[in-house]
């Protein structure tokens, strides 16, 4: 499971069967470092299937791969599903450890 940021919506002019009707959106992934401010999100955007309703800005959880087409009885052509809109992001930095 991954974090991202939606930055807009994907409109199909032609798409698979399986995929009428789907609302797909533009998301940047966003790592640790951008999640405690270290870094801005330069990561490239995914295509991302969305049942959340989420709208531009929101923060999602998402899965990727083969874990994507999980929640689905009939196959579909994607390989990032929303998992989750994220309400509240808490990112508390790891203490350092010791070296060995």
């Amino acid at each position: 499971m991954r974090v991202g940021r939606v930055v807009g919506k994907v409109t199909l002019n032609r798409a698979h069967p399986s995929l009428r009707g789907a609302i797909l959106k533009l998301v940047v992934p966003l790592s640790l470092d951008n999640l405690l401010g270290k870094l801005p999100a330069q990561a490239e955007e995914l295509v991302i299937y969305d049942e959340t309703s989420s709208q531009e800005g929101c923060y999602l959880a998402f899965s990727e791969g083969r874990e994507a087409a999980q929640p689905f009885e009939e196959p579909k052509p994607i390989d990032a599903y929303a998992a989750a809109i994220l309400d509240h992001i808490e990112v508390r930095p790891l203490p350092d450890r010791p070296a060995r």
